[in-house]
């Protein structure tokens, strides 16, 4: 017997993510027949209004069949204070001593180390039972101890699941499959072939009425930290001997521990800082960050830094992360850019010889795609070569494939929690070098006094970004000048 949790049941992330994967792994038949799930929240609510509220979340698609009336069914609305054992008692009655209960702490992380201790205070915190946290746990490498030192008194290490939900997503773990089940990549997947790494996370929206948040997290902290470096480290990693869970994060806490300090002498010349001013964005006027907050701030909204790491695959091979809101695009992306051939034998008065370049898409749209050069059709005496874009996904070229449906990342979270896998959660050592390599970038702009560079909502970013990669003789794959 199995109980799901959920804290936080009746908020945003549950009603636009958790509940409607839940319906879909209903739907596809992947949810344990023994599975209760519980929506925790402090506000009292009739259960038709709420299930009224997730019917519209999910769609279309919860008016068709019967999984909509078999997921609500499991599904019990409990309005309680989560922050004391008193307040939980209302739960602790009804959650059977054999259950295994599961915890989602969809809440702010300021509520982490209350909900925890009022769980073990209630008894709830079994030696069978885990919690799984959303990011980001801490707003440094300080308050992340404290934070999970309080989880960690009521749970174990191997209780905890901390999520980055962008390692959930399809594309990012068929990268694994791209690099490990294939002879064609791997032997190439270092300095010797490999020119550069590019990461883009670009957000079309603001950061609107967020902003108390945001003010304090800025784009460092809220995006590089976690997203970002998980998706750095899986590009970097070392071949894992196997996938089991601490197989594949001890490899990318090497990553992590490899990465190479930013020094405040270095901040200017390997870091961006910006933050967007008003402009057009998606087609309409985009109020700028300091009217949106109503006052001056130094925060970020905008970063992009240089990422070296060393040890003997990456050695001398930039890696080029940026995120910022307001950009042109939404749209989330990692480039292997290839060196280009020795020596060209073509003749270069007739087309431009191209690097080879592999894109690994996440959103909108989730692709994987090669660029290689091809001879022109024709009779030309003289070869000439064209680049083509060649589509890895899943079912390309196959007439008869079927494309999956795209799949929300916590459907596989879920799923994973739900029967112990922990290799797509971060470790604690995987968070704390994140947080200290973080930490290092924060505290060299404040010994540089770096202050952010103001860009127009709906460009990408600051034309300093594009200088970070034109000193070395590259461009972004997107949004370059």
């Amino acid at each position: 017997m199995r109980d799901l949790v959920l804290f936080g049941g009746g908020g945003d992330l549950s009603l636009r993510m958790l509940l409607p994967s839940l319906f879909w792994l209903e739907r596809d038949g992947l949810l344990p027949d023994d599975l209760s799930i519980w929506a925790i929240s402090r506000r009292e609510e009739e259960r038709a209004v709420f299930l009224d509220r997730i019917r519209k979340a999910i769609g279309q698609a919860a008016t068709e069949g019967d999984a909509f009336e078999r997921m609500t069914s499991r599904l019990t609305y409990l309005a309680l204070d989560a922050t004391s054992a008193a307040g939980l008692k209302p739960l602790a009655d009804q959650i059977p001593a054999v259950s295994q209960p599961i915890y989602f702490l969809a809440v702010s992380p300021t509520l982490y180390a209350s909900i925890a201790e009022a769980l073990k205070a209630a008894g709830l915190a079994r030696s069978n039972s885990r919690i799984l946290l959303e990011k980001p746990v801490g707003r440094d490498l300080e308050t992340f101890r404290e934070i999970d030192d309080a989880v960690g008194r009521a749970f174990d290490e191997s209780q905890v699941f901390r999520i980055d939900h962008s390692l959930g997503k399809e594309t990012v773990q068929n990268l694994i499959a791209l690099r490990f089940g294939n002879t064609v990549f791997e032997p190439l997947w270092n300095s010797q072939n490999i020119d550069h790494v590019q990461i883009t996370v670009g957000e079309t929206v603001g950061v609107g009425d967020r902003w108390p948040y945001y003010d304090e997290y800025g784009a460092l902290r809220d995006m590089l930290q976690n997203h970002m470096l998980q998706l750095l480290c899986l590009v970097a990693m070392e071949p894992p001997s196997d996938l089991e869970p601490d197989s594949v994060r001890n490899e990318k806490v090497k990553v992590l521990r490899s990465l190479r300090p930013i020094t405040p002498e270095e901040a200017e010349r390997s870091t961006v800082r910006g933050q967007y001013v008003a402009g057009i964005s998606d087609g309409d006027i985009a109020s700028g960050y300091l009217q949106e907050r109503g006052g001056p701030s130094d925060t970020e909204t905008f970063v992009a830094i240089r990422a070296d790491i060393d040890n003997w695959r990456w050695a001398g091979v930039p890696f080029f992360l940026r995120t910022g809101k307001r950009l042109a695009e939404k749209r989330t992306e990692i480039v292997i850019q290839f060196k280009p051939v020795p020596h060209s034998i073509f003749d270069h008065g007739r087309g431009d010889l191209q690097a080879n370049r592999l894109v690994i898409e996440l959103q909108p749209e989730e692709d994987i795609s090669l660029t290689v050069m091809n001879k022109q059709p024709g009779l030309d005496r003289q070869m000439q070569l064209q680049p083509i874009r060649m589509s890895l996904s899943w079912g390309q070229g196959d007439q008869q494939a079927r494309q999956p449906r795209r799949r929300i990342a916590y459907e596989r979270l879920l799923l994973d929690a739900l029967s112990g896998d922990s290799t797509l959660f971060v470790r604690r050592d995987e968070a704390e070098q994140a947080w200290k390599w973080v930490d290092e970038v924060s505290e060299a702009w404040a010994n540089a006094r770096l202050k952010p560079r103001t860009y127009v909502a709906g460009s990408w970013g600051p034309s300093e970004a594009d200088m970070l990669l034109a000193r070395s003789g590259r461009r972004w794959n997107i949004g370059h000048d």
